[in-house]
């Protein structure tokens, strides 16, 4: 099982140590699980401020 690592920026989870979106490390200490398939209608998204859709966490430490 691959482990996932959450941007401490973007809030992104990836399996990589620095976050492909914005060059920020990750960190391995995050907590929720979200899938946002269309940023443009979600509530979520617009909270979040989130523009792409794709796997983020709720909150990372």
């Amino acid at each position: 099982m691959k482990v996932l690592y959450a941007c401490k920026n973007c809030h992104s989870l990836t399996s990589e140590k620095v976050c492909p979106q914005c060059a920020v490390p990750t960190s391995k200490r995050w907590q929720g699980y979200i899938v946002i398939r269309d940023p443009s209608i979600s509530q979520i998204a617009a909270k979040m401020n989130i523009k792409k859709p794709g796997k983020y966490a709720l909150k990372v430490k």
